[in-house]
């Protein structure tokens, strides 16, 4: 009964944890914080293959 009662705890936990990244939108904040703006750096620092 009490690993049932731990296993629950951190499930519950886990819950409530992607719930606040759900609820405060974190992962876009991320997106936009940190990969956009390394992405667009080594995208910018390429060689133009092809002109439009």
């Amino acid at each position: 009964m009490k690993i049932f009662l731990k296993i629950l705890a951190g499930l519950l936990a886990l819950l409530g944890g992607l719930f606040a990244v759900y609820y405060y939108n974190l992962d876009m904040k991320l997106m936009r914080g940190v990969i956009i703006p390394f992405l667009n750096r080594h995208y910018d620092s390429r060689k133009i293959e092809h002109e439009i």
